[in-house]
This record gives structure tokens, sequence and C-alpha cells, in this order.
């Protein structure tokens, strides 16, 4: 067989392939490396980084601390981060019931980390997802989304950014934590 033929055939072949997954992709919504997202109840756009390297997703917080309230165990933590959309900062301290605490092993060595369930809307869909608190003061975006969330979303596109704004109005389809996801 020439080079030309298969040449042809290949390029045949892969066209298949990718309108396939164009096809595939048309079910679901598809997101860029980096995507806007707001914080619910806040409403606060943020810049979130989908770090499909991550398992937990991960959120900029301060003065982070543990207590009990009601014989159970809570955060305490402030939220300060520049709303993309006003410029203005929302600082603010909130509590959440602890949902769990996560071990972070890395060059630095081990961290633990205390992870809440929060609510963030990504395209017009509001996800309740596990969030670990870090100060990412540092970090080029303050909100982390790693595959638990990623999984719920679509598909993730690594080439692009911003191909969905969030739209979560009053009657958004709310998607509730679902306990029994332990992916890894």
């Amino acid at each position: 067989m020439q080079l030309m033929d298969k040449l042809l055939i290949g390029g045949i072949l892969m066209g298949g392939l990718l309108s396939a997954s164009v096809t595939m992709a048309d079910d679901e919504q598809v997101f860029g490396w980096v995507e806007k997202a707001t914080l619910q109840p806040w409403d606060i756009e943020v810049k979130a980084k989908l770090d499909s390297g991550a398992l937990t997703s991960s959120l900029d917080a301060r003065n982070i601390e543990l207590f009990e309230k009601d014989d159970q165990e809570w955060v305490r933590f402030r939220l300060k981060l520049e709303d993309q959309a006003s410029g203005d900062v929302f600082s603010d301290q909130i509590e959440r019931p602890l949902y769990r605490e996560l071990a972070v092993r890395g060059a630095g060595g081990r961290d633990e980390r205390p992870v809440v369930l929060l609510e963030v809307c990504m395209g017009d869909t509001i996800y309740e997802e596990q969030f670990s608190l870090r100060d990412r003061e540092e970090m080029n975006y303050p909100l982390l989304l790693g595959r638990r969330t990623i999984s719920h979303l679509g598909l993730l596109d690594v080439r692009n950014t911003f191909l969905q704004d969030p739209e979560c109005g009053e009657n958004a389809d709310v998607v509730p934590h679902d306990p029994e996801d332990n992916q890894s």
C-alpha cells in the first residue's frame, strides 16, 4: 500500500474517531481546565482550576479552626475571595460541620486538612461537593476542583479555558453530595 493511501485511510479512520468523540461530547457539558464558578449561597464568582491530578477539591480558607458544636465537630474559617464579576472582596467567617479530615502527603511532609461540604455552581447546575480547606493565597486559583467533582460535571477539555459560564438561578438543578462516592 502506498504512503498516500495509508495517509488517506488513516485520516478517514481518525476523522471517524474524532466525530464519534464529538458526538459523545454533545451529550455532556464540556469544561475547560480553568472555569468560572460561583460559591453558593454567597454567589461569589471565582476562577477554578479543574485538576484531574487531585482527588478532592480544595478552597482557599484562612484562620481555620476546629471546634465542637452540639456534640459534633465543626470547622470555622474565613473566606477572603475577590468576586471576579464585581471586583468586590468577599470576606466572611463561615462555620460548617466537619465532613472528614484529609491526610495529604507531599514533599513538605504530611498535612491534615479539614473537609467540609459546600455548594458550587458550574455551568447551569449546583453541585454539593467535598472541599478541603487550605490557605491558597499564594496559588493562582482560589478554588481547585478535583476528580470527585470533575466526574459529576461532564467532560474536561485540557486544551481550553472558560467554556461554561456559571448561570445557576433560583431554579437550577442541584446535585446533592453522594456519600458513597469513594473514588480513588
